[in-house]
């Protein structure tokens, strides 16, 4: 081992040459030189020159017959030095810097310089035995040469220029180690005595937590899917693997951020409101995230990689998914996508469609109709878009489209879900499943609407020309294209483009053109047959959607890295049959100019892209999208930004950032375009021509089994039609689909690695007022078309054989009618009047406006006093004297009693009481524990005063402000009648 130049140079006895960095002795290059051992090295300047020794089939090692060079500044190895007599010994020359002196044990010694092996000089030794080591003094005025036996012959050029050392340096060992002084370890003992050691590497104190597991954990949980279909056998039980991992692997217990590149999580909520006048560390626990979300710092990994980018990930804590500060990863007024639900992969690409405003426009008038197929896909886009912007930068999530997905057999068969494809790479399944969901969106629009003009907005019109290379016969077809499948055909084909950047245009065209050959059936010649394959584009969309199909020509990946290479313009031409893709100074001479042609020009809405955070993680993806294409005419701004969409963390980036790519951790996998004259083109008149007739007929899939009494009574067209501002009382019952996934930690802690799933099972809406005030128009039981895994019939009321088409004795509807009714009243602006209802329509998955809500938690709950919400049996016990949910619960019920508590907060509120009121009822509910007594008992009454109707509002105290009578709201139609 030597050190020499910026290196140390390292041989081993496998034969392998090694350069280490000499800071951290790390591997920098290495070489597998010989291949048995290394005999004798030397380095000098920027050139290394070793000999050693080679196996042999049939025999000992020999000596290479060639010295092996490498070069110290390319980390490169140069020609080889033949020295017929194998060389033993190297010594390079001190003077002249590519000089080497090679020599074998039989005394052959060669003389070469190094920039030119052909010129050397060669001498033979007169031995007696052999040589067993070669030094060159440091003057390179001579060298030595020491025999077997001990002898020592000395080479010189001229015996009176040697010069021998008259004092030598004497030979410097390492320092004796002496043994530390015994030292007892015990209370006394000051732990600051006990030095540190010297150390070149990281102590275990800060290691990562990557090579760390956690052991003594208890045995994984079998998955309830297999659980559900094992069946008895000879031995134990057998069941079909659900193909969620292989048969012999099962997921790891414990969630571990490998390297640190996921980002640290947030306080939860109710820590940050525990510590809010405390001055706590803990704020160090956010630091990845602040830079994650701060427009002014971009931050970076090891890899480079910008903090934005990394996985992002929903923890639980006792109060659930709500105690998670979701705002604090979106400061904007655009709303991010949860999680933790299956196949929320397409996350990234539900955003740019979203955010494609003519796609936009055409999923909400969709919805608006009078569609109610409940596979229809157009549908649920366009109602979680409707969320999306009513939620204003609020959390969201797309379980009610991702189960309409997953719901669809061809997708299933397409390997394009979660459950049918575990070991898929993201990138193909997302190219595929967008391939397939504008094929699906047009056909549900097509089959609902019955014209093409969703066709006309997404569709490609071209011919497939095919021509036999045999018999030259030609075949024309009609082929419409949803999608552009980028071909870089051309790239491969061509060697004159090998060393050039094509551009994009010339990229999209050949795409757009598809020639390629195939073999296919020929007609006339009745075989299968080489053909020419070629289209010819007749019309091109609004929307052009993109696939960059990097996943199947990885080498062309390198085209992206080049900065600036994809445009945010591009224009099309197509004039006599033929299609020209322009973009830069092309493309502005072409609008300059002042000829007809027909230049369609697009602008770039947006891109999702590939994203790896770090080694140890999976790529996921993002979605980018252009604020001025997207947004501008609804939120214009002087200087328009790029979005970045991480799941449920959203930011400003600037172009650049947008539209830099790297193939290392950051690849486009989908682009859309969109024509230029429509920008920001929302169309909000879908409002305007809602159909509203559903809410108006009676539904059921069971209509023979519902009995006379369980039928609704629907509202009347002619006097009951709901307008902006009208009160509807609702209260909704679910069942449980999944139970809550617990992780038991070796400390014996739980942690919650998802939340119990939860599924609508009934919905009741009442009139909040009429003659037929408090009797509902919506009372719907909804068919599950997923395993219920508890019905919980305690809590919800609801049975199995309620939602039993064969059994139940009520309306069964889908989950679409019944989203759709309550969707139909939240954009005519109807208030929703409940108990709890923030819970009920994030379980709906439906994002209903504060200012149309009105909850009777809110009203009844006093931050100073208590955290306690106060449940609706407890309110309606003291307030109103009424025993509901004794046995178990009833919507229709529960609905009714929390307009009755809303009204009864009002006459509070009309008499100026209602702080006064909350501290009875907080004091109420501390002295009985917040339950409430059994009927009959002494403590049913409490020493209240009880009227028919219910507690009576309390005299006001002299000090007290306000009227002391409550007051009617004149022209309040929940006041034209008394309640029933």
């Amino acid at each position: 081992m030597m050190k020499f130049c910026r290196y140390v140079c390292a041989g081993t006895d496998s034969g392998a040459v090694n350069f280490l960095d000499p800071d951290t002795l790390g591997i920098v290059k290495s070489w597998q030189a010989y291949s048995a051992k290394l005999s004798d090295m030397d380095a000098r300047n920027n050139y290394l020159v070793t000999c050693g020794w080679s196996k042999r089939p049939h025999g000992p090692p020999t000596l290479e017959s060639f010295a092996k060079v490498y070069d110290l500044r390319k980390l490169e190895q140069d020609s080889p030095i033949p020295f017929h007599g194998g060389p033993a010994f190297v010594q390079m020359h001190p003077k002249l810097s590519t000089t080497s002196i090679l020599g074998s044990m039989n005394g052959s010694l060669q003389v070469v310089d190094l920039m030119n092996p052909n010129t050397s000089c060669l001498h033979q030794v007169n031995l007696a035995t052999f040589i067993t080591h070669l030094v060159l003094a440091p003057s390179g005025a001579a060298w030595a040469l020491a025999e077997q036996d001990g002898a020592v012959q000395i080479w010189a050029a001229s015996r009176s220029k040697l010069q021998y050392t008259e004092s030598p340096t004497p030979t410097e060992f390492a320092d004796e180690i002496y043994p530390p002084a015994p030292m007892s370890i015990d209370s006394d003992l000051p732990y600051s005595t006990v030095g540190m050691p010297y150390y070149r590497e990281k102590l275990l104190s800060a290691w990562s937590e990557d090579p760390v597991y956690e052991v003594g954990l208890l045995p994984s949980r079998v998955d309830s899917d297999i659980l559900k279909q094992l069946a008895p056998s000879n031995i134990g039980f057998r069941g079909p693997n659900p193909r969620k991992t292989l048969r012999n692997q099962i997921d790891r217990l414990t969630i571990v951020d490998s390297d640190g590149t996921a980002l640290t999580v947030p306080k939860f909520l109710s820590e940050k409101i525990r510590d809010a006048n405390e001055e706590t560390d803990g704020e160090r626990r956010i630091s990845d995230a602040e830079v994650s979300t701060n427009p002014n710092v971009t931050g970076g990994t090891e890899a480079d990689v910008p903090l934005m980018y990394k996985v992002v990930g929903i923890k639980y804590s006792k109060y659930g998914v709500d105690d998670f500060d979701f705002g604090f990863y979106n400061k904007t007024q655009y709303s991010g996508l949860e999680t933790d639900i299956t196949n929320s992969y397409l996350n990234p690409l539900l955003q740019l469609l979203k955010y494609t405003p003519l796609f936009r426009n055409a999923a909400l008038h969709h919805a608006a109709s009078t569609c109610v197929a409940e596979s229809c896909l157009l549908c649920e886009l366009g109602y979680l878009f409707d969320m999306l912007e009513k939620a204003e930068g609020q959390k969201c999530h797309a379980t009610n489209f991702l189960k309409a997905f997953s719901s669809q057999s061809e997708a299933s068969k397409l390997q394009l879900t979660e459950e049918t494809s575990p070991q898929s790479s993201l990138d193909n399944m997302i190219q595929a499943a967008n391939r397939f969901l504008l094929r699906q969106v047009a056909s549900d629009y097509q089959r609902s609407a019955f014209d093409a003009k969703l066709d006309m907005i997404l569709a490609t019109q071209a011919f497939t020309n095919m021509r036999c290379t045999n018999c030259g016969c030609e075949t024309l077809s009609s082929n419409p294209k949803h999608l552009i499948e980028l071909s870089y055909h051309a790239l491969n084909m061509n060697p004159r483009m090998r060393n050039s950047t094509p551009a994009f245009s010339r990229i999209l065209k050949d795409s757009f053109d598809g020639e390629n050959k195939q073999r296919m059936y020929c007609n006339k010649e009745r075989g299968y047959k080489p053909l020419d394959r070629w289209e010819t584009t007749q019309n091109v969309p609004a929307i052009l959607m993109i696939n960059t199909g990097l996943n199947k020509q990885a080498e062309a990946r390198q085209l992206w890295s080049v900065p600036g290479w994809l445009p945010d313009r591009i224009g099309i031409v197509i004039e006599k049959g033929r299609l020209l893709c322009l973009e830069g100074d092309a493309l502005r001479a072409s609008q300059r100019s002042r000829q007809t042609r027909p230049l369609v020009v697009y602008d770039l809405v947006g891109l999702v892209a590939d994203v790896s955070s770090g080694k140890h993680q999976k790529f996921h993806m993002v979605s980018l999208v252009n604020e001025l294409v997207a947004m501008s005419s609804r939120n214009p701004q002087e200087d328009p930004q790029w979005y970045l969409f991480n799941d449920f963390l959203v930011r400003k980036v600037d172009r650049y950032e947008a539209l830099r790519f790297d193939p290392t951790w950051k690849i486009p996998t989908i682009l859309t375009y969109q024509c230029q004259g429509v920008n920001g083109a929302i169309d909000d008149t879908w409002r305007d021509s809602l159909d509203i007739s559903c809410l108006f007929m009676n539904w059921s899939l069971n209509p023979h089994n519902v009995l006379p009494d369980n039928w609704p009574n629907v509202l009347d067209v002619a006097t009951e039609r709901p307008r902006p501002g009208t009160h509807v009382p609702i209260d909704t019952e679910f069942v449980i689909l999944q139970q809550e996934e617990v992780e038991v930690l070796a400390s014996g802690d739980r942690r919650v690695i998802r939340p119990t799933r939860e599924g609508l099972a009934r919905v009741s809406v009442l009139r909040a007022s009429g003659p037929d005030e408090g009797v509902p128009f919506i009372d719907d039981y909804i068919i599950i078309s997923e395993p219920v895994v508890d019905y919980v019939t305690k809590y919800s009321g609801v049975s199995a054989d309620d939602l039993n088409p064969a059994l139940s004795v009520h309306p069964l509807v889908p989950l679409k009618v019944a989203y759709k009714k309550l969707w139909i009243l939240l954009n005519i602006g109807c208030i929703f009047v409940g108990h709890g209802l923030i819970k009920d329509f994030r379980n709906i998955n439906m994002f209903v406006p504060k200012t149309q809500i009105v909850d009777t938690v809110t009203l009844f709950y006093d931050s100073t006093r208590s955290k306690r919400n106060l449940s609706l049996r407890f309110l309606g016990w003291y307030l109103l004297k009424e025993n509901i949910q004794s046995s178990t619960h009833d919507s229709i019920e529960d609905a009714l009693t929390a307009l009755k508590l809303w009204r009864k907060y009002q006459e509070f509120e009309d008499a100026g009481i209602v702080q006064k009121m909350l501290d009875e009822i907080y004091a109420a509910g501390r002295k009985w524990n917040w339950k409430v007594p059994e009927r009959g008992s002494e403590r049913w009454t409490g020493g209240l005063t009880v009227s028919n109707r219910g507690r009576d509002t309390p005299d006001i105290d002299s000090g007290a402000s306000g009227s002391t009578t409550p007051v009617k709201r004149h022209g309040n139609e929940y006041f034209e009648s008394p309640l029933k």
